[in-house]
């Protein structure tokens, strides 16, 4: 198989308009004849089927929740970036364009990359219109804050809520569009397989999660909308229901993946607190802009952080990275908040934490200046750990969040299957996923609202499409594919559950390709000691280079992005 991206030739800058001026168009008359199925229904999800929908595509969009609002991308609550420059502090679509390449390691396709900082501004304008909450200053215009791996307040945000409002907004859309008969919405559904007619993606076979029963679906393109593969550590800040089976069985049908070793670790989780736990919760990257990171100077100590005195607190981002400070890129406080907790000076029971503290910022703004920024997620971090963050300092450790590798697609948004589009953190090719917040939310809406649009328009006109009918061939053999295999399972009659398999898998994952990509525990141990010992009073962090064990393990790509926090 060859690979053609489909990248329009000449500058970046003027790739995205010509390729929309030369990408071919459906007659109006001729969309509500067309049917388009859309897996998922979080931002990309959403925004792609109310698009659609308002163009007069007959739409059948798959939820597997009870309502498209339980999608994971509430999660995503710190902010959504736009080039706007609204604080006139240097930013533009080239910078955050610049900024999104490197923050993911270089790993990420550059034109599509520079699409999604084109359209970042038309993002924030489509969600003011639809009425989603955005902060605003005194004035009335819309307030921006600094997010982790960027020097410029590019951040639009609805206090710690930016997610749900942004996927509300996406909901009430779509639901104008349910209302108008264009989009049908499947609620409590999960797709077994894709549906392959003569080379081409044709209809899926889902599961009523209700009754039981298997369905099966004919259409002229199908859309893949279903996140990424985080669940994979089993611990993550994924929703347990975001499970990439959507993913793994279209590859299963020849869609190829690709860059699934940049995972993104989140900075700032409440930590793990036992064997109970099937995820864990994510607190916004926000509460770094005027939260200080810091851990006890002294390993094992124990006592509360009210009783340590500034001189011998370890404010270590602070020391290390003093261009960045707090807002260092993800990827770079993750590994920062490892390292002191392999060093013996994590805090908390489990010593797998770091303080995250509000006492200067309440201090110099106020209190009810940080309940105002963020007194949501205060109250849900104490409602969770019982210790109130406006009076003792938050606990934190790095937890998976994100993830950057997905299904490979060309710069319309099709997989290797034709007729297939992937769609948001589905897909493979636009996230700097281990270094920067606030992008996810960009990337899911862009790809909904204002690119697939226009390439799903030219896949349909440019395509012999004949009629398909779930009477075909290829849809019985599906579906009986997809009950054999659920039949083969149920037989097994193994004594283990599947969650007792899929928190052993997510250990292995952990250990091996977390954080650090070590060979066995005792390597580890020595790399961190070695690196310990080496990194004392230097400015910046540098990668280890891991001593290789003598056994024979498969070897793994390392998660890590540049090598510098200001690389």
């Amino acid at each position: 198989m060859t690979l053609d991206s489909k990248v329009p030739g000449g500058p970046i800058e003027g790739k995205w308009d010509r390729h929309k001026f030369d990408s071919k168009l459906v007659n109006p008359a001729n969309r509500r004849k067309l049917t388009v199925l859309c897996v998922g229904t979080g931002l990309a999800g959403a925004s792609a089927s109310a698009a659609l929908g308002e163009l007069g595509y007959n739409v059948l969009t798959f939820c597997i929740h009870d309502s498209p609002r339980r999608a994971h991308s509430i999660a995503a609550q710190g902010g959504i970036n736009a080039a706007k420059n609204y604080r006139n502090d240097g930013d533009s679509v080239y910078r955050l364009f610049y900024d999104t390449v490197k923050g993911g390691d270089y790993r990420a396709r550059e034109a599509n990359v520079y699409r999604l900082a084109q359209v970042s501004v038309d993002i924030i304008d489509q969600c003011v219109a639809q009425g989603v909450p955005f902060a605003r200053e005194y004035g009335g215009l819309l307030d921006n804050r600094s997010f982790g791996g960027a020097q410029v307040s590019r951040t639009f945000y609805a206090r710690g809520q930016t997610g749900q409002q942004l996927l509300i907004g996406a909901y009430q859309s779509m639901m104008r569009q349910v209302d108008a008969g264009t989009v049908t919405l499947m609620p409590q559904r999960e797709m077994l397989d894709v549906v392959i007619v003569d080379g081409q993606a044709r209809g899926i076979i889902t599961r009523n999660l209700t009754t039981g029963e298997l369905e099966k679906w004919a259409g002229d393109a199908v859309l893949l909308a279903t996140g990424g593969y985080g669940t994979a550590y089993y611990l993550s800040t994924n929703a347990v229901n975001s499970n990439v089976t959507a993913s793994w069985r279209a590859h299963k049908r020849g869609a190829l993946f690709a860059n699934p070793c940049f995972t993104q670790i989140h900075p700032t989780c409440i930590p793990v607190s036992g064997d109970h736990q099937s995820k864990l919760t994510l607190m916004s990257e926000s509460l770094r802009n005027d939260g200080r990171v810091w851990v006890p100077k002294t390993p094992g100590d124990r006592r509360p952080p009210q009783q340590i005195p500034e001189a011998e607190r370890d404010y270590y981002l602070e020391r290390r990275y003093p261009s960045f400070g707090n807002l260092v890129p993800r990827d770079v406080a993750s590994r920062a908040a490892k390292l002191v907790c392999d060093e013996g000076l994590g805090v908390g029971e489990t010593g797998l934490a770091v303080y995250l503290d509000f006492a200067d910022s309440i201090n110099r703004l106020g209190k009810d200046v940080i309940k105002q920024r963020y007194g949501n997620l205060f109250d849900m971090y104490q409602k969770i750990t019982d210790d109130n963050p406006y009076e003792v300092p938050m606990r934190i450790f790095p937890a998976v969040h994100y993830t950057m590798g997905g299904l490979w697609v060309d710069y319309n948004l099709m997989s290797t299957i034709p007729g297939l589009h992937v769609l948001g953190e589905a897909n493979f090719s636009d996230h700097g996923a281990n270094r920067l917040g606030a992008s996810a939310l960009m990337q899911g809406l862009a790809d909904g609202y204002f690119v697939i649009p226009y390439t799903l328009s030219h896949y349909l006109a440019s395509t012999a499409l004949p009629k398909v009918t779930t009477d075909h061939d290829a849809f019985r053999e599906a579906a009986s594919n997809a009950q054999g295999q659920i039949s083969r399972l149920l037989s097994i009659k193994g004594n283990k559950t599947p969650r007792e398999l899929h928190r052993q898998l997510g250990r292995v994952v952990w250990d091996y390709v977390g954080m650090c990509a070590h060979r066995d525990p005792a390597s580890a141990r020595r790399v961190l000691a070695e690196r310990v010992g080496a990194g004392r009073g230097q400015q910046h962090e540098q990668e280890p280079r891991v001593r290789r064990s003598r056994r024979r393990l498969p070897r793994v790509r390392r998660v890590a992005g540049p090598r510098r926090a200001d690389a």
